[in-house]
């Protein structure tokens, strides 16, 4: 399977990932995020055009997993890592991080972010062992304060969230 920047036809297909990933927060308590609905259409076109939508695709070429980042005080910060549950436990995830991180080591960019949710296992555990790890308030950077605070806005801080970062 082969990783891609998105076809700009394919955003509908991300946003079903993202909606069919989505529903196993049902199973952890947490209905309202797996309601939550995707990134508009025209967001994630701005991801793609900026060549940091990158998909996963499957032996026909369909992409089954995504992976969207943007560059955050210096950093490729993971915005979102959605991976279809028909697809999920094969590597995917790991792969299109591994593939971001390669992405920003030839860029120059000296490390990975993203803020995550604390007690989901497919999130802040795993994360943790693709070699992420917690960053404390104190090493906040600006921009990653400012995703909090939009975050808390939204709504996400009703359960528990950190940030985290991998140095390249």
């Amino acid at each position: 399977m082969s990783i891609r920047v998105a076809g700009i036809d394919e955003l509908p297909l991300l946003q079903d990932i993202e909606r069919a990933a989505g529903q196993s927060f049902h199973d952890v308590g947490m209905a309202a995020i797996a309601a939550d609905e995707p990134l508009p259409l025209d967001v994630l076109a701005g991801y793609q055009r900026a060549g940091r939508a990158w998909v996963k695709a499957d032996p026909g070429n369909r992409p089954v997993a995504y992976l969207i980042a943007d560059v955050i005080d210096g950093n490729l910060h993971l915005e979102q890592v959605s991976v279809h549950p028909a697809s999920a436990h094969r590597g995917m995830g790991r792969s299109l991080i591994e593939h971001a991180a390669a992405y920003a080591k030839d860029e120059g960019i000296p490390a990975l972010t993203l803020i995550t949710f604390t007690r989901v296992p497919w999130n802040a555990p795993y994360y943790e062992r693709c070699g992420f790890w917690y960053l404390d308030d104190a090493e906040l950077t600006p921009g990653l304060r400012a995703l909090r605070r939009k975050e808390a806005a939204h709504g996400l801080d009703r359960w528990p969230r950190a940030c985290m970062r991998r140095d390249l």
